[in-house]
């Protein structure tokens, strides 16, 4: 992450700073807006960049914990700077059009996602070739609408984490199912818009493709970094457990190794009952020249 000088410059340059029109402004900006500058509201990048980084660590903590953050940002602006960003880093996102219901609603909302599916599946394995070429031209096109809406979201197999969102007042309405289900928002605020509506507002002008861009893609190295660092402790617990696995192991083979041992030096005839002559054996019998056996120790 650049330090907060650089940070500022690049924020200036992307024109974040600039507000709407002093007659559109929402009062509850007024922390946020640094002058007012021919009718024109200017916000205040000290405080756009420390909402920024908080945001972004926020963000990252989330990533890290392997949770999900869908992206939404349906405004034409937008759409190709979301759509870019959330599969870089493979996060779910909606750029055409919010469905109502798409998180309350969510079990119905998969069913399109699982139906959409099929028909790829139908597609693809050639099943589809006993249909009719209306019926396949048919299928094909509904696929493609479905796709257009739901394809940002054919992975997500449960509600996200948390919601970015860029113009809180466009995206009112994922603003409000997120806020029903107790979802975290994080957003672009702009000076129309009332920053107390999400947890973690960025003060900063929504309307610029640069402005738009610049945020993003901040949040985006954010998530990133979330992302990469539990990758990491994800590996450095396998190896862990692998090298315990090693450890048991060679325990086992070495414990294994002594019981055979003890075994060993314990082999042989047990005491008192030592072979032929010996102490406690039965004395053998001995031919004698002539014939005749006698017991040892003749008479």
């Amino acid at each position: 992450m650049e330090n907060n000088t650089s940070l500022q410059q690049q924020l200036l340059e992307a024109g974040v700073h600039f507000g709407h029109l002093r007659k559109k402004w929402n009062p509850k900006m007024l922390p946020y807006i640094f002058a007012e500058k021919k009718g024109i509201h200017i916000i205040d990048l000290n405080k756009t960049t420390e909402h920024l980084q908080e945001t972004a660590a926020a963000l990252k903590q989330i990533a890290r914990s392997g949770k999900k953050i869908m992206f939404v940002g349906t405004k034409k602006q937008a759409k190709e700077i979301v759509t870019e960003c959330a599969r870089k880093i493979n996060m779910p996102y909606v750029t055409e059009r919010w469905l109502g219901g798409m998180l309350t609603n969510f079990n119905t909302v998969r069913k399109s996602v699982k139906k959409m599916q099929n028909i790829d599946k139908m597609l693809g394995d050639g099943s589809a070739e006993s249909l009719t070429k209306k019926e396949k031209l048919t299928l094909g096109r509904d696929r493609d609408k479905m796709d257009k809406v739901l394809g940002g979201i054919s992975q997500l197999g449960r509600v996200p984490a948390a919601l970015f969102i860029i113009d809180i007042g466009h995206e009112h309405i994922a603003l409000a199912e997120a806020k029903r289900l107790g979802i975290l928002t994080f957003g672009m605020v702009d000076t129309n818009c009332d920053p107390n509506k999400v947890d973690f507002a960025i003060p900063s002008n929504d309307d610029a493709t640069k402005s738009i861009a610049i945020i993003t893609q901040y949040i985006t190295a954010a998530i990133a970094e979330g992302l990469a660092e539990r990758q990491a402790a994800k590996d450095e617990e396998v190896e862990e457990s692998t090298d315990d696995e090693k450890e048991r192991k060679a325990a086992r083979i070495q414990a294994e190794a002594e019981s055979e041992a003890g075994r060993g030096g314990r082999g042989g005839a047990p005491r008192g009952q030592g072979g032929p002559g010996g102490p406690g054996g039965h004395q053998a019998k001995r031919r004698v020249p002539g014939g005749g056996q006698r017991r040892g120790g003749g008479r």
